[in-house]
């Protein structure tokens, strides 16, 4: 069996050097930080949840209860469709737009579209939740003059704790910005 990532052909390494990585696909959507560990910990407790209701539906269908073991399977399969939308949460840029992913709703804009991407000092949401605190958030602002909803704060899942993250995240969405128009 030939190893050829040990290969020193350098017809090889010349045709390596000629395929586009996907990060360096321009058309291909992409966020332009980390998801961060807040966020990656909730869904993977979503997805250790949904694990348990899978194990629950197939001790239900061994017992011969096969709607209630539907269920199970069925809220499984909408709690890792929660897990899998919850790491997907932010701001993906590409040479194209801007799309800013929510929970439950998405908005796609495309660059021409878009009046101004910057940080604002502003009350933002702590960790999703209904209680407000003082922080940042990047405010994208539509041509038509509308705010969209801050997606991207330092105080969400992706950046507590991690204030020097949020500020090259924001730099470079704004970099993004700066370049799309």
């Amino acid at each position: 069996m030939p190893l050829t990532f040990l290969s020193t052909d350098s017809s090889h390494q010349s045709h390596a050097a000629e395929e586009v990585l996907p990060y360096e696909a321009e058309d291909r959507w992409r966020r332009p930080y980390r998801p961060g560990p807040w966020r990656v910990a909730g869904s993977a407790l979503l997805l250790m949840l949904a694990s348990y209701m899978l194990f629950a539906g197939m001790i239900i269908g061994l017992a011969g209860a096969l709607p209630g073991a539907g269920l199970c399977l069925l809220l499984a399969a909408l709690v890792i469709a929660a897990a899998v939308r919850l790491v997907r949460v932010g701001i993906w840029v590409n040479e194209a737009g801007l799309r800013q992913v929510g929970l439950l709703h998405s908005v796609t804009l495309p660059w021409s579209r878009v009046e101004s991407v910057r940080t604002s000092q502003q009350p933002v949401k702590w960790l999703g939740m209904p209680r407000t605190v003082q922080g940042q958030a990047v405010v994208v602002t539509t041509a038509s003059g509308e705010r969209l909803r801050a997606v991207l704060t330092d105080r969400n899942a992706d950046f507590l704790g991690r204030g020097e993250a949020f500020d090259m995240a924001a730099d470079a969405v704004e970099g993004w910005a700066e370049q799309g128009r």
